[in-house]
């Protein structure tokens, strides 16, 4: 690849994952403190990333695969997805916010899967070349938490009392206009020219791969998927809050050292593999989820932060050694025709199923759990996926079966 287009492509993960973390992070505390959000209007906010993960293989099988160039497509639903954010910071309480939100994520979910198809595109080695391009992502979420902390402090308690909070919304409505238009100069990547490639429902929502469920370990894999994201759902939509309600100083900036984590054990994921196998890598990274949550909890008895910064650096071991390791597991079992529909089942259920059952949840228990004078249980917010979370932990470990000790190869170019 041509350091030229690696450049490209790298400043597009970034860009798309900067719009990502940009408001994302502290979306659950705007929401809470700028519009008065109930726990279940919050959980309906957050709930839009799932509507847009189930409808996102819908529109990427009609039209991004059949008739238009990707990285066309993609600068348009940026600039598109720019608009609605723009629309958003206008909205006065949660019953305006929302049919914005609800269409920017049905705009910005597919973009997801665009960039990568410009990248892979563009690439003749795809385990050599993907991951030092992707890095960018990681960065581009990293560098967005540490701008709003850092630099313009519109996390800290004052600022957040004055509203300046929906300034993130602000710069990231920005930032998408010129991802939009930055798109057009990306490298070319037209739609499949191979007419047999009819449109299908089965395929384009990973239905091929429902085959793979006949394996007993691989529907005990997919059912601890959809389960895992339960308490996945807590993480994303209370953390901010959380750490905001306890007075934590810089909260997004401090948030970004569980993407850190994330590169570094990204790393680590190899050696894990190599030496422990699939299933103990698997109960490893599901055993994180719950040891992070209990320091969450005992956290917000104690105001101790050594404790949430424990809980939130876990977040490299909770995602890469099981949602990394799924996905290398799930390209292992699948033959080579259903490779794609296989990885897609498995986003349909953990970022779609999975996640909107989770939000569902998360948003009960907030409500539950606020107080009359306004304020949260913490500690029982956070005990309850932690306990859900040991709870998967021995389904997987006493159901799973692996036989001699498989280990799959990592790439980690």
């Amino acid at each position: 690849m041509k350091l030229f287009t690696k450049i490209q492509l790298s400043t597009m993960m970034f860009f798309q994952f900067f719009i990502w973390g940009g408001w994302w992070v502290t979306l659950g505390t705007f929401l809470s403190k700028n519009l008065n959000a109930t726990g279940i209007e919050i959980s309906n906010a957050f709930s839009t990333q799932s509507w847009g993960a189930i409808i996102a293989p819908l529109f990427i099988g009609l039209i991004a695969d059949k008739f238009f160039n990707a990285e066309r497509i993609l600068g348009f639903l940026h600039i598109l997805g720019g608009l609605f954010l723009y629309l958003m910071t206008y909205a006065s309480d949660f019953q305006s916010f929302y049919p914005y939100i609800l269409v920017y994520m049905i705009i910005y979910m597919p973009t997801l899967a665009l960039v990568n198809s410009v990248a892979f595109y563009q690439m003749k080695d795809t385990a050599k070349d993907f991951s030092s391009i992707r890095v960018f992502g990681s960065i581009g979420w990293i560098i967005a938490g540490l701008i709003i902390s850092y630099l313009f402090k519109w996390d800290s308690i004052e600022s957040i009392e004055n509203g300046k909070l929906i300034n993130t919304i602000k710069m990231v409505s920005i930032v998408s206009f010129i991802f939009g238009f930055y798109s057009f100069t990306l490298p070319k990547t037209p739609p499949s020219k191979n007419e047999k490639n009819k449109f299908s429902l089965k395929e384009i929502f990973g239905l091929d791969a429902l085959k793979l469920l006949n394996d007993k370990n691989f529907f005990l894999f997919f059912i601890s998927s959809i389960l895992i994201c339960i308490p996945l759902a807590f993480y994303y939509q209370n953390t901010n809050p959380f750490l905001v309600d306890l007075s934590v100083t810089n909260p997004t900036g401090k948030m970004t050292l569980g993407q850190i984590s994330e590169v570094l054990f990204m790393l680590l994921l190899p050696v894990f593999y190599k030496r422990f196998g699939f299933k103990k890598t698997i109960l490893i990274g599901i055993f994180a989820w719950t040891l992070r949550y209990v320091l969450f909890s005992f956290g917000a008895l104690n105001g101790e932060d050594f404790l949430l910064i424990s809980g939130i650096i876990l977040h490299g071991i909770c995602y890469d050694f099981f949602f990394v390791s799924g996905q290398i597991y799930t390209d292992h079992k699948a033959d080579k025709k259903i490779k794609s529909a296989a990885q897609g089942l498995i986003t349909l259920a953990t970022y779609g199923l999975g996640m909107l059952i989770g939000y569902w949840i998360a948003g009960r228990i907030l409500s539950i759990y606020t107080l009359e004078n306004g304020e949260f249980d913490w500690f029982y917010i956070w005990i309850i996926p932690g306990i859900f979370s040991f709870f998967v932990f021995l389904f997987f470990l006493t159901i799973f079966k692996e036989k001699n000790q498989t280990k799959y190869q990592v790439n980690n170019s």
